[in-house]
């Protein structure tokens, strides 16, 4: 893939950022009830999550890459391609409105979510970034379209260690929203503690 994917990818998490705080608003709003300073909390959680994407980014070139070796490079090339792009053809539809298109898509990670996701509830609240940080390892494997549409262009990558780099920078670009979130939403859960608001 040519370094204008990591550009588009970086932008697919960027301008996804609505669809980031939808699937992760719970979570994010969760840490604000920690004891640690907050933006730590919130860093240590995006971390955690980023670096989920970065290995499910290597797993992804790795197995492209196998593909490319032990298929006829050019055609598998060209399939993954293909594969790659309707993906993200299926994105800019559901960014649109068509929220269904990538329902089955997000279905296909809903077994592992299941083993998962109980393994979370240790860390809430998180009250600190040892807590923080795995809960955002756990949580970035969270069944959603958004990545796996990122996921598909990593299989273009040619390499595990392309395909991380891939998946790095989308993280990346979903960052700026959460981070935003989370300093709001930690700003609000501030506000309505105070007595006179309660009273009122």
């Amino acid at each position: 893939m040519p370094d204008t994917g990591f550009l588009a990818l970086f932008l697919v998490g960027l301008l996804g950022g609505t669809h980031c705080v939808g699937m992760c608003g719970g979570i994010v709003g969760a840490l604000t009830l920690g004891g640690a300073p907050r933006w730590r909390i919130h860093l240590a959680y995006n971390a955690g999550r980023i670096a989920s994407y970065a290995l499910a980014g290597a797993v992804a070139g790795a197995l492209g890459a196998a593909s490319l070796a032990a298929g006829k490079a050019e055609g598998v090339r060209l399939g993954l391609y293909a594969l790659a792009n309707v993906v993200l053809v299926l994105l800019g539809v559901y960014l649109l409105g068509v929220v269904q298109v990538l329902l089955p898509i997000e279905r296909l990670g809903h077994h592992l979510w299941r083993r998962l996701q109980p393994l979370g509830r240790r860390f809430l609240p998180a009250q600190s970034v040892a807590q923080a940080f795995p809960l955002g390892l756990l949580w970035g494997w969270l069944p959603c379209g958004l990545v796996y549409s990122a996921l598909a262009s990593a299989l273009t990558a040619g390499s595990a260690t392309r395909g991380a780099a891939m998946m790095l920078d989308f993280g990346l670009g979903t960052l700026p929203n959460l981070l935003l979130a989370g300093m709001l939403l930690a700003r609000l859960n501030e506000f309505v503690r105070r007595v006179a608001v309660r009273r009122i």
